[in-house]
């Protein structure tokens, strides 16, 4: 088993530096319990390189923290709190916000990868792929992974889906571009961990209390059931109403 984690930023309230978001803006005393959390019961964290080069080796007690979208938290909090533990994270970026106001410039990038960090590529604009005709595909998909190796001056060759929404031609049309670890935002704990699927996340949010996070990690009790419910229940809605439509209802009612 390999749960990952899905976080986006680490922010106190709306006054933080960042871009705050009501849903995933994590607190960062409740992602410093976590992490405790994490230690105190002899968690290992990997980069998504680690784990694939030694699956046999993962065991019961490894997992992947992931940062999607490219928050400046990341490196002023979510960073420092990993370091004071000696754990690791996976971070994806949209490349084209780059060094925009609340989001990572390239050095701080370097920083990240210089610190033992992993980068991966969450698309160029963040537009929800299944949305795109197939020359956009593959200009967002190329075009992100091309910028964030020029900045990085390595191989990036995972993706977090935009929206975590994709199937079928957007996994061939990643994986026909050099991307060999594709995430996405199903709900799962990872039971037999490949490259050229989908790896499943657990989505931390704001309102997640310590219990429920750590029956997400161990996959155990009602939280699990919950979450799958949860994902298959707006999987309804965003057929009937496309990305689109349904992005800007979620928006209202959020």
């Amino acid at each position: 088993m390999l749960p990952i984690l899905m976080y986006h930023g680490l922010h106190g309230d709306a006054r933080a530096h960042g871009r705050y978001d009501d849903v995933y803006s994590v607190r960062p005393q409740d992602f410093a319990s976590q992490l405790d959390w994490l230690q105190q019961q002899g968690y290992r964290t990997l980069r998504l390189d680690q784990a694939l080069r030694d699956v046999a080796a993962i065991g019961s007690r490894a997992l992947v923290i992931s940062f999607d979208d490219g928050d400046v938290s990341n490196i002023e909090l979510a960073l420092p709190l990993l370091q004071a533990r000696g754990m690791v994270a996976e971070f994806f970026i949209t490349s084209g916000l780059v060094g925009q106001p609340g989001r990572l410039d390239a050095a701080q990038l370097r920083d990240l990868a210089g610190a033992g960090m992993g980068i991966g590529a969450h698309g160029r604009s963040h537009a929800l792929l299944e949305d795109l005709d197939a020359a956009t595909l593959d200009a967002e998909l190329r075009d992100s992974k091309q910028a964030l190796q020029d900045i990085l001056g390595r191989k990036v060759d995972a993706l977090a889906l935009p929206g975590g929404r994709g199937g079928k031609r957007e996994r061939e049309a990643a994986l026909a571009l050099g991307y060999r670890c594709l995430l996405g935002s199903v709900p799962g704990p990872n039971h037999a961990p490949c490259t050229g699927q989908w790896l499943q996340r657990l989505a931390v949010t704001r309102a997640l209390p310590l219990e429920a996070f750590t029956a997400l990690v161990q996959w155990r009790g009602l939280r699990p059931r919950v979450a799958l419910a949860r994902h298959l229940a707006l999987s309804v809605p965003k057929r009937m109403l496309g990305n689109r439509r349904y992005e800007r209802l979620r928006a209202r009612l959020l």
